[in-house]
């Protein structure tokens, strides 16, 4: 017995087969690593992050207010800690800049550091 396949039939075969291809292909590379901006503020206490959160919420800057009272090193640069990858930060502060609001003011997050204050300024 044989088999005669057409050339629509030959086509369609041919098709799926690149559309496969090209799936398995983009399937198989690793995607674009995530990546976010965010500057910071680091303070010893909770309390203290709130008062600087509902300073910054009344309209103070939050570089100049990083600069003031941050114990980061980061405060030098308003608390700009530049940009960086999913897991290059510890596990909390990587879970707020990878899932919350870019442009508004998150925390207090506590972390073994202490409490940030965290700006997303951008993440692609």
């Amino acid at each position: 017995m044989s088999v005669t396949v057409t050339s629509s039939r030959s086509s369609s075969l041919l098709s799926y087969g690149i559309v496969l291809m090209m799936l398995t292909a983009l399937l198989a590379k690793p995607a674009l690593a995530v990546q976010a901006e965010a500057s910071h503020i680091l303070v010893d206490t909770e309390a203290q992050a709130l008062d600087l959160k509902a300073k910054i919420d009344a309209g103070a800057d939050f570089g100049e207010v990083a600069k003031q009272h941050s114990k980061c090193p980061s405060k030098s640069r308003g608390g700009s800690l530049g940009k960086f990858g999913r897991g290059q930060m510890v596990k909390e502060f990587d879970t707020v800049v990878f899932n919350e609001e870019v442009g508004p003011v998150h925390g207090p997050v506590k972390t073994q550091f202490g409490y940030h204050l965290i700006k997303i300024t951008s993440r692609a």
